[in-house]
């Protein structure tokens, strides 16, 4: 991927807004946890399989590792109808929405969003993919539309938001919004899209596959499908296990490269690329080792790699985990083949 830009979790998570945050999710915790009456077990998000191993407790929520290809997931989860009541009403998507973005969004902007844009520009370039129209599912703050829109590339630009507050905020940006759930959402026959892309939003869904079934219907044939998420088995989810933040209730499925490629093409995509581009693994760990709530008393490689050489291995060793899927950051650039054109 082209342009990746070295920053730090402060500069898209500013800590004097985040740490605000905190009463946020625990209102929404508590309100997801009122409803564990309605949850229900399911197989793994990514092969179907029954199998599993339990893996750790976090929040009174079950996390299991699947026994085929490892997908990391809760189970028993929030039903589909428990889930879009919370996040109708999440005091956590309300909180980003009216104080982490605003602060956040310049730099995000800069060392996200325009790097994402050239990257998905790249692949529309490189699979031969018109740019006609795009899809943005879960467009949250409406960055990406913003910077896709400046480029004057694509001729429609539509997003899809069902959190009122975000949704809101993506109309006053002037970009055509769809406040709705994705599995209630529909368009005409005729009315289909290029590319369809979806940033951090499948970990989130009581079903994932439904979720790609339902965004597969939105794109041409040959249509290009972006999906990033965390990658289950990327170096601070190995590492950091359940003291690691991106395990919360809010993400339900934790997919690995290999799973995820699974789950694509069981949906009838061809997987162009898999990737791990992201930049923050090794700092994210190393905050956890200062804070003292990870050792590494017993683990002198982790230690030297990133306490005592940081200044000169910090680079170098998140380049490394990049560069061979190991970051917890992943990307998945797939095409829709089921009614393939030649």
């Amino acid at each position: 991927m082209s342009n990746e830009i070295q920053f730090s979790e402060e500069d898209i998570r500013p800590k004097d807004v985040t740490e605000g945050a905190k009463t946020a999710i625990l209102k929404d915790l508590g309100r997801l946890l009122l409803h564990s009456d309605k949850f229900v077990n399911v197989s793994c998000p990514a092969c179907n399989y029954n199998e599993f191993t339990p893996t750790y407790k976090k929040f009174g929520l079950d996390y299991v590792s699947c026994n085929n290809c490892q997908t990391l997931y809760i189970s028993p989860r929030p039903s589909l109808e428990v889930l879009e009541i919370c996040y109708k009403d999440s005091d956590v998507y309300a909180y980003w929405d009216k104080y982490i973005f605003p602060a956040s969004e310049k730099a995000r902007r800069e060392k996200m969003f325009k790097p994402r844009v050239d990257s998905l520009l790249e692949f529309c370039k490189k699979y031969n993919v018109t740019t006609d129209s795009i899809l943005d599912v879960g467009a949250a703050y409406g960055t990406f539309c913003q910077e896709v829109a400046s480029r004057n590339i694509f001729k429609r630009i539509v997003a899809i938001e069902p959190t009122p507050d975000l949704a809101k905020t993506c109309r006053d940006k002037n970009i055509e919004t769809i406040e709705s759930p994705v599995e209630k959402v529909s368009f005409g026959e005729s009315e289909k899209f290029d590319v369809v892309v979806n940033f951090e939003v499948i970990e989130h869904l009581f079903s994932p596959e439904d979720f790609i079934n339902q965004c597969k219907k939105f794109l041409k044939p040959n249509g290009l499908f972006v999906v990033t998420c965390p990658n289950g088995k990327g170096f601070d989810f190995t590492v950091l296990k359940e003291l690691c933040n991106s395990i919360d209730h809010e993400h339900l499925n934790y997919f690995n490269p290999h799973s995820l490629n699974l789950l694509l093409s069981r949906c009838g995509f061809e997987v162009l690329e898999t990737l791990t581009p992201g930049r923050l693994d090794a700092q994210l760990v190393r905050k956890k080792i200062l804070s003292g709530e990870f050792s590494v008393l017993n683990n002198p490689f982790l230690k030297q790699v990133l306490i005592d050489n940081w200044e000169t291995t910090s680079v170098p060793f998140q380049n490394f985990l990049a560069d061979n899927q190991l970051s917890s950051s992943m990307w998945i650039i797939a095409k829709n083949t089921t009614f393939k054109i030649n």
